[in-house]
């Protein structure tokens, strides 16, 4: 299922978006802008980088990924829907009283979740637990954890990057979402969380600084980080909320809301003519 071509991968993320635009408008509410800004990241991650089985989820031995910045759970399953975790169909029922798939991931519920997240601030602790889990039993695997910008703004996140660092989880990726805006406005506005990439080298990680947008950009950091020894690392993804969808892009107030029949089809249209 590794896909390596870039343009392959660049269509898939065109796909994994075309699912967000149909989950969050099917459940007439969810969070879409900072789904899309991690598009690009989560299809490399799903498509390329992460060693997983679609037929196996719970496959002891596999790479793990806790999306810390829960409420962008539409593209986390827009991704295990395309790898073949769950049917794309299933996208529609979104939010639905009786879907597996809430607002929130929930791995008890959704096969390839490997973290129930919502609660911001919390993943980077869970992925520590994993990665030092992964360290005491001897295992190779790898474990991943998106946050968003706004989201390092909770204190949890330092207490955990400290560990993060004691521990030496050199089995560790942080991933930062830096579309610069979050529910009240732009980072620098409600509680600047700049320099970030100064931020997570005090507390011990090696940093990377990608265009989360830029496919080859990507991959090159994910190998880079694979070869750090001793120490995590942090990718500080610089990316477009709304990325993909021209009305979205960079507006705040897509973060959390569902497009109306006409933006949806609009969407859509604008997806289906970048492939």
């Amino acid at each position: 299922m590794k896909i390596d071509n870039i343009k392959e991968l660049e269509n898939k993320a065109v796909e994994v978006r075309k699912g967000i635009i149909e989950a969050v408008y099917s459940g007439k509410s969810g969070h879409p802008g900072g789904s899309l800004s991690i598009a690009d990241i989560l299809t490399v991650l799903y498509f390329n980088e992460m060693n997983i089985d679609e037929k196996n989820p719970k496959w002891e031995d596999r790479d793990r990924l806790v999306l810390s910045k829960g409420h962008c759970s539409p593209a986390l399953y827009s991704c295990l829907a395309n790898r073949g975790f769950f049917k794309v169909e299933e996208l529609k029922t979104f939010r639905n009283i009786n879907s597996n798939l809430q607002g929130h991931p929930d791995m008890n519920k959704v096969p390839g979740v490997d973290m129930t997240t919502g609660s911001l601030g919390q993943g980077l602790s869970c992925a520590n637990g994993m990665a030092i889990a992964g360290k005491m039993n001897n295992k190779n695997y790898r474990v991943y954890c998106i946050l968003g910008d706004g989201e390092i703004e909770e204190g949890q996140v330092w207490e955990a990057a400290m560990a993060s660092n004691k521990y030496k989880l050199d089995n560790l990726c942080v991933i930062v979402d830096n579309n610069n805006l979050q529910i009240d406005g732009t980072i620098e506005e409600v509680m600047s969380s700049y320099p970030i990439d100064d931020k997570f080298r005090s507390f011990g990680f090696e940093i990377i600084k990608i265009n989360g947008h830029d496919i080859d950009e990507i991959l090159k950091a994910f190998e880079v980080a694979k070869n750090i020894k001793g120490k995590p690392t942090c990718i500080i993804a610089k990316t477009i909320k709304g990325k993909g969808i021209s009305f979205m892009e960079n507006q705040v107030g897509w973060h959390g809301k569902a497009p109306n029949e006409e933006q949806y089809n609009l969407a859509m249209r604008e997806l289906n003519n970048r492939k």
